[in-house]
């Protein structure tokens, strides 16, 4: 049985946000629970130039990614038992990947192409 995944766990802030202040905590308690994978916090205008052209509308922002390759970009409801999930079905999906051999190219985000493309230089950038 291979190990398993390590998943790039972002969460893109923002130092103004009440919501993000509140979620930091959140955050922290997601990577204690499961500290096998990578996390980053990011504040949006702190590191404009690593966020590049990524449009973040919604806050909290989660980028979840694996080897440069972006999973799930977008806003979720700050509710640790749902960032819990999201982690879980991500590893799932990768050790899937995995155990049949596959290197699947860049999934499917279901955001308009320049919005893939920011995510994806994100992920690179962080590996």
């Amino acid at each position: 049985m291979s190990a398993a995944p390590v998943l790039d766990v972002v969460c893109l802030c923002a130092a103004w946000c009440g919501t993000c202040r509140e979620y930091e905590a959140l955050f922290a308690a997601l990577q204690q629970g499961a500290p096998s994978h990578r996390y980053r916090w990011i504040d949006i205008e702190d590191e404009a130039d690593l966020v590049g052209d990524i449009d973040v509308e919604t806050f909290p922002t989660l980028m979840v990614a694996w080897q440069g390759r972006v999973l799930f970009a977008g806003p979720v409801l700050p509710r640790l038992g749902d960032a819990q999930r999201l982690l879980a079905v991500q590893a799932e999906r990768v050790s899937a990947w995995v155990a049949a051999g596959q290197t699947p190219a860049q999934p499917v985000l279901g955001l308009p192409a320049d919005q893939t493309e920011a995510y994806v230089a994100l992920a690179a950038a962080l590996r």
